[in-house]
């Protein structure tokens, strides 16, 4: 349009050139030489002709394609394909993970503005390494929250016997951790102990590992101030600047308003663009946990009851979790009715309220419509036992998903090919108890859900593949015991 315009232009400018130029000369002319041209054009028939074509030759002009026109076509599409190629390369390959950490460590919500008390640990200051932090795009100061490295030492007989060094072996983390969680989907910035608890717990003690989502941070906040006890949270961190800072003020804000936070729980951040590596995550809070056992639980799960107290406190059940071979299950219950659900204020606290509901149909199994997922409890045998009794599960199904405690040492990890939902946790359990743990029943213990809504197209889609996945894992876990 441009190159029209100026065109158009140029050709007024001519016409009135050339109007302007035959006034003057028809002024300069005498009457007597311009009635003899007049005649004389009129006679020759070459100048008729010529008049005849001019308004065709402006009309062709006129109509003419520029010359410049599909140069400039040309130039502006293989722009908009290089700035295209341009983008998708820079969104999809390079800046996923070196781009939120950036942010991370540079925001005005950075890790150091939040939590510099950190930096006064000296075993973390050791472990800097200005040259790793470099080659990561990282603040310094951020590989003192992450650890940096992993020290490894000779064996006492080896020193004993004069074989080994003194000295340690240093192993950067990040190598630790690729290798720990070789079978995850990567690029993964897996960050242990972001935020480590002020408590010091005792190892017979129970730690809660639990999976934190951003939109999970209030049911979260109830688990904390509930279990008053030793937690171990994977958090998982969008990989994008959004999704970081809604995180840490989410953090921030749980730190400056419950002290139990700050005594009870140990945070590990997990940085990436996959939103539910549910085993890789449950992997992660076992794996960190302080105290030799540990309850694989969601975080939208209510504790009804003080649990921990009472194994601890009963011989027989601490000797079954001792051995390593036992994974103690809490019973999973939830409201018929969504909007009960709600408020866990009013959730039954014992196990007497709790038969009172589930006689007037207010509670049942959690997920009933999907009978094998907690079907092997026996909830009948559980509503007619005895106080301070536990029974043992016999009716075991591939499908059974209850919430357990078990040793932290021992038992299998999840594995981690799962991926979203579906199947995920039945994997972990299905593969403890084909490497022989037994489950038995807390009777007098229970959890309820909390109503929240589910993401109902992911869950469709992500249950169809982890049920091929699960089919052909079932498979490979039997034929390995068996070997």
């Amino acid at each position: 349009m441009f190159e029209i315009s100026n065109l158009l232009n140029t050709i007024q400018s001519l016409r009135l050139y050339f109007v302007r130029k035959r006034c003057v000369h028809q002024q300069n002319r005498s009457p007597e030489s311009v009635a003899r041209e007049r005649q004389q054009d009129t006679l020759n028939p070459a100048v008729l002709e010529s008049q005849l074509e001019i308004p065709s030759q402006i009309a062709l002009v006129s109509m003419k394609p520029l010359p410049r026109l599909p140069q400039i076509f040309k130039f502006l599409f293989a722009f908009y394909v290089a700035i295209a190629v341009f983008y998708t390369t820079n969104h999809l390959f390079v800046s996923p993970l070196r781009v939120g950490l950036s942010v991370l460590v540079n925001h005005p919500m950075s890790p150091r503005a939040l939590w510099a008390v950190f930096t006064t640990t000296e075993s973390k200051k050791e472990s800097l390494n200005l040259i790793d932090a470099r080659a990561y795009g990282l603040d310094p100061h951020f590989l003192q929250f992450s650890g940096g490295k992993t020290k490894w030492e000779s064996s006492t007989f080896a020193l004993e016997h004069g074989l080994g060094q003194v000295d340690t072996i240093v192993v950067d983390e990040e190598l630790t951790l690729s290798k720990a969680f070789s079978t995850a989907m990567r690029p993964s910035k897996i960050i242990p102990y972001f935020y480590r608890a002020s408590g010091e717990f005792e190892s017979d003690d129970i730690t809660v590992t639990t999976l934190v989502t951003s939109s999970r941070f209030g049911a979260f906040s109830r688990l904390i101030d509930r279990y008053r006890g030793p937690i171990s949270a994977t958090i998982h961190v969008g990989n994008t600047t959004n999704d970081i800072r809604t995180v840490l003020r989410s953090l921030k804000s749980l730190y400056a308003t419950s002290r139990n936070m700050a005594a009870y729980v140990d945070v590990h951040l997990v940085i990436d663009s996959f939103d539910r590596q549910f085993n890789t995550w449950r992997n992660i809070a076992r794996l960190f946990a302080r105290t030799d056992y540990v309850m694989m639980l969601d975080v939208d799960f209510y504790l009804c009851t003080d649990f921990r107290t009472a194994i601890r406190e009963t011989p027989h059940i601490m000797d079954k979790l001792r051995r390593g071979n036992v994974a103690l299950v809490v019973p999973a219950f939830e409201y018929t009715k969504y909007s009960d659900g709600l408020d866990p204020s009013v959730f039954p606290r014992d196990k007497r309220a709790l038969l009172s509901l589930v006689k007037s149909k207010h509670l049942g199994m959690f997920h009933a419509s999907w009978t094998p997922g907690h079907n092997s409890t026996d909830y009948k045998r559980f509503y007619a036992a005895p106080p301070g009794n536990i029974y043992k599960v016999t009716q075991y199904t591939s499908a059974y998903e209850p919430y357990v405690i078990v040793k932290r040492e021992g038992p299998p990890w999840c594995d981690e090919r799962f991926i979203g939902y579906g199947g995920n946790k039945a994997a972990c359990l299905f593969e403890m108890y084909i490497s022989g743990i037994s489950f038995f029943v807390l009777t007098d213990h229970f959890i309820i859900h909390q109503s929240h809504r589910y993401e109902e197209i992911a869950r469709k889609t992500e249950r169809r593949y982890n049920k091929k996945l699960f089919s052909e894992f079932k498979e490979e876990i039997c034929f390995r015991s068996l070997c």
